[in-house]
């Protein structure tokens, strides 16, 4: 009996050790880490729910996983040391082959050129850069931006049909400083003009400003009542600041006017704070999370007046980045090959129709073989989809520059 007791002990013993080992090897279990940087909540939440998606469907890697998600600081303009070293951070980790920042704020091209010193074998991909083209293309294996040149024409096309007669552009001198920013700024003003509609430019406070969102929205919520009663219930507002969209919609929806789509175009960019929606329960399923946007906004009475894309820009560039790096990594396709890019995105906008290309420079005419630039349908509420990607537009349009 003492023989059975001691056999079934050591039986024991034995069992415990090989869970052990099992539960060591699948805390790190993943062929490799891809390292995804992103926004808080409280300025690019889209973006951050992309970063959640990645790790559910692909694990945490500090539980064995394969993803690592870290958030750069809200005032990222004072903190840029801070952005670059968390960037650089990931570098220590030897399994770590990608890293993917959306958005790639300033900073994200200086922690590019010191990961890649330190560890030329990771991937570093750029969603939304911040920095001018030629500074990320210049560091950058792939970088994405929604086709601010495109847009910049299709945004008042859409304005238009949806019946607005003048468009209101707000935004601030750090954005306007940036390329792409400032050339769909200029190529909006042109287009304006081509279509017949007024535009008109307003300022409103940079929210990494000493005035923070909070002070930057409130500007917002006491100037739109002002800039309808000055401009009209038939005008268009757009801006370039996330944080800014939210109060934006809300005396939209309270005073009139019309919006197209926001900067990074999504419904939950700005529209359940504006409505006071809860979707908890429609987290990560952009079908119903737009159906029960959709609802709220028609019973507002805002049918016809307000748009977005059907699905998140910011959360489909963090997820389709961190797919498309995936499949390099795991051979399933090539650094480059377009189709995988465009299958990538798609996995997570099912039924949505994109259209993409490379970005070219205005001045020299030269094609960016990493630097795609990519948009989707408008989806009106209330009406459907309009067929933004099939307008044929003006090649001059391409040909504008900050520089002219």
């Amino acid at each position: 009996m003492k023989r059975i007791l001691k056999l079934a002990a050591l039986l024991a013993a034995v069992l415990l050790v090989f869970a052990a080992c099992s539960k060591g090897a699948d805390a790190d279990s993943a062929p490799f880490h891809i390292g995804v940087v992103t926004g808080s909540v409280s300025q690019s939440e889209d973006d951050l729910r992309g970063a959640e998606e990645l790790i559910k469907l692909y694990g945490d890697s500090k539980t064995g996983g394969m993803i690592t998600h870290l958030t750069y600081p809200d005032n990222f303009m004072d903190q840029m040391d801070t952005t670059i070293s968390q960037i650089l951070s990931l570098a220590d980790d030897a399994k770590l082959k990608a890293i993917i920042v959306n958005q790639a704020v300033p900073g994200t091209a200086e922690a590019f050129k010191r990961v890649r010193e330190k560890r030329p074998d990771i991937l570093l991909f750029a969603g939304e850069p911040h920095e001018d083209p030629p500074v990320i293309q210049e560091v950058a294996d792939m970088a994405i931006n929604s086709d601010f040149i495109s847009r910049g024409y299709t945004i008042i096309w859409a304005a238009k049909q949806m019946g607005a007669k003048a468009f209101v552009h707000i935004s601030f001198p750090r954005h306007m400083s940036y390329e792409t920013l400032g050339l769909r700024r200029l190529i909006m003003e042109q287009a304006c003009t081509d279509l017949g509609m007024q535009f008109i430019f307003e300022t409103a406070p940079d929210p990494t400003s000493e005035v923070g969102v909070a002070g930057a929205q409130q500007y917002i919520l006491e100037k739109m009542p002002q800039w309808i009663e000055k401009y009209g219930e038939e005008t268009a507002f757009f801006c370039t600041n996330d944080a800014h969209t939210e109060p934006l919609l809300k005396q939209l929806f309270a005073y009139g006017g019309y919006f197209v789509e926001a900067d990074l175009p999504s419904p939950l960019m700005g529209y359940p704070g504006a409505l006071g929606l809860d979707l908890t329960a429609e987290a990560g399923d952009f079908q119903k999370i737009l159906k029960k946007v959709e609802e709220s906004v028609v019973a507002k009475g805002g049918a016809g007046r307000f748009g977005t894309w059907a699905y998140s820009y910011g959360f489909t560039v963090t997820a389709g980045l961190g797919e498309y790096a995936r499949r390099i990594l795991a051979g399933e396709t090539q650094l480059g090959d377009k189709a995988s890019l465009n299958d990538s995105f798609a996995k997570f906008t099912p039924g949505a129709k994109w259209a993409s290309g490379p970005y070219v420079n205005a001045l020299t005419g030269q094609q960016a073989s990493n630097h795609m630039l990519v948009f989707m349908d408008t989806y009106v509420f209330g009406q459907g989809y309009l067929p933004t990607t099939a307008q044929a537009i003006d090649p001059k349009y391409y040909e504008i520059s900050v520089n002219n």
